[in-house]
């Protein structure tokens, strides 16, 4: 007779795997202290803890098949991506999509210190489930689209290889977001130095895993 037994998951054959890693913990905004500004979104560096979580993603990911490690023009992400780009050899990649969702009104700081307070524009952007809901944010249907421009055309360089891509928290709710429809708030908390697989497959995404934080 037979013997159907269950198998395990094997990704498609072209598929891109993609670990999305959040940036390490950047440095705390402090009253009266400007958050330094790239094209006007805040650029701040890693804090001493965030320096320690990108070594721990580095010792984490030095012995997996990585083929290559991008990041995005802050430098939270380069510095994240520095240790693990040390061990393996490779030079990181900018991928200029993946940056972090523009806020408008509330960079330099302003956000932390806003959700801390639990301003009421943030209620009614975890309400309705949108960044755009801030005075001057990236529009929600924009940021979506550029975020699966930059999986998509990595995926494209890098068919049947595995990938790591250290970004921001936004950027990794988004991804799953178009992933699986959800809310692209529903997933956008992940931990600084979490880890999150993402397996595509031309128009296909399949979440693999979500803030997986045992290194840390």
């Amino acid at each position: 007779m037979a013997e159907h037994r269950q198998l395990k998951f094997a990704p498609p054959p072209g598929a891109t795997t993609i670990l999305l890693v959040r940036h390490g913990e950047s440095a705390p905004v402090r009253d009266g202290e400007p958050v330094p500004l790239l094209g006007g979104a805040s650029d701040p560096a890693l804090d001493p803890v965030g320096v320690e979580q990108a070594e721990r993603v580095a010792a984490r990911l030095a012995t997996e098949a990585i083929d290559a490690i991008y990041v995005t023009p802050l430098r939270r992400t380069a510095q994240t991506a520095a240790p693990l780009a040390e061990r393996l050899g490779l030079e990181p990649r900018v991928e200029g999509d993946l940056r972090e969702v523009f806020l408008g009104e509330w960079e330099g700081g302003h956000f932390r210190k806003h959700v801390r307070e639990a301003h009421p524009v943030v209620l009614e952007m975890r309400r309705l489930g949108r960044w755009d809901v801030i005075p001057g944010a990236e529009p929600a249907d924009g940021f979506a689209a550029r975020v699966r421009a930059g999986i998509d055309r990595i995926a494209a360089a890098h068919p049947d290889q595995r990938v790591v891509s250290v970004v921001h928290g936004g950027v990794v709710g988004q991804a799953i977001a178009n992933a699986t429809g959800a809310s692209p708030l529903a997933f956008s908390w992940a931990d600084n130095g979490s880890i999150s697989e993402l397996v595509v497959a031309g128009g296909d995404w399949i979440v693999r895993s979500y803030n997986d934080v045992a290194h840390l």
